[in-house]
């Protein structure tokens, strides 16, 4: 397991607002009349919270990992990561890409597939990647859940990936990126760090592998954390599209004299 800080604490805006929820009660109490204005402010602090939830390089709710060290940047060193799998007709494919590049990656898989392709999870990690966890089941809903059901989600997913591959996961990824609150005290318990990215190819979205490829490497700078789907969190069948992009991404690293490493314990969340 990762290294657990020595002590959890909210962020001063998750702190803030739970301040000025203890507030608003108690101004309810003395001023009930003034509930407009009352809640007014307290439905803006949802707001805020909520906007912070659906930006994935938000460090307002907790610590987030989108970008690599200075010193990876320095290296010349990206992360290449993937999410939705292990897919059986994908991901094997995907191994063979990188291995032919020399490349490691960090793979975001969902515990349930873990469960069902183990052999698949072994294997990413006996070429040198990192399996770490995207949720044992991929609700679309998990920014809405309560601790105990993300608790669930993150326990599930670890413990599979635990058992496929040897090792329990550093990193975690919420699906789509989005959290709410609850999130950064979870994740602390379970000695994991949340990652998010620096670019992604919306390679789920885009069917044209050059359009994704040219999402990821226009503007690509070293340290930064690229995001591609070896699976479909729509459905149990993979991503082909990134057998295409991956090619073309690959090269234009060569070219730019990038070299792609998966997360690791030198990658701490800011």
């Amino acid at each position: 397991m990762a290294e657990k800080p020595p002590r959890w604490r909210p962020t001063a805006l998750v702190a803030g607002s739970a301040a000025l929820h203890a507030a608003g009660a108690a101004a309810l109490a003395l001023a009930p009349q003034a509930w407009p204005a009352i809640c007014g402010c307290l439905f803006a602090d949802h707001v805020v919270l909520a906007a912070n939830g659906l930006w994935p390089q938000s460090r307002w709710l907790g610590p987030t990992l989108s970008r690599l060290p200075e010193d990876a940047a320095r290296r010349g060193e990206v992360a290449l990561t993937f999410d939705d799998g292990p897919d059986p007709a994908v991901t094997p494919r995907v191994l063979d890409l990188l291995e032919r590049a020399g490349a490691r990656a960090s793979f975001f898989c969902i515990g349930r597939r873990v469960a069902a392709h183990p052999d698949i999870v072994r294997e990413i990690a006996r070429r040198g990647h990192r399996v770490e966890n995207h949720t044992w089941s991929h609700p679309h809903l998990f920014t809405c859940y309560l601790p105990a059901a993300q608790r669930r989600e993150v326990e599930r997913g670890q413990e599979a990936i635990a058992e496929a591959s040897g090792r329990r996961p550093a990193f975690f990824r919420s699906p789509a990126g989005f959290r709410n609150f609850f999130l950064d005290r979870e994740l602390w318990a379970a000695g994991l760090e949340l990652a998010a990215w620096t670019r992604r190819g919306y390679d789920t979205l885009e069917r044209d592998p050059a359009k994704v490829a040219a999402r990821l490497l226009d503007g690509l700078e070293p340290g930064d954390v690229l995001l591609l789907h070896d699976g479909s969190a729509l459905s149990d069948g993979g991503n082909r599209v990134v057998l295409e992009a991956l090619p073309r991404v690959l090269d234009g690293l060569s070219r730019r004299g990038l070299r792609s490493v998966p997360l690791g314990a030198g990658t701490r969340a800011p």
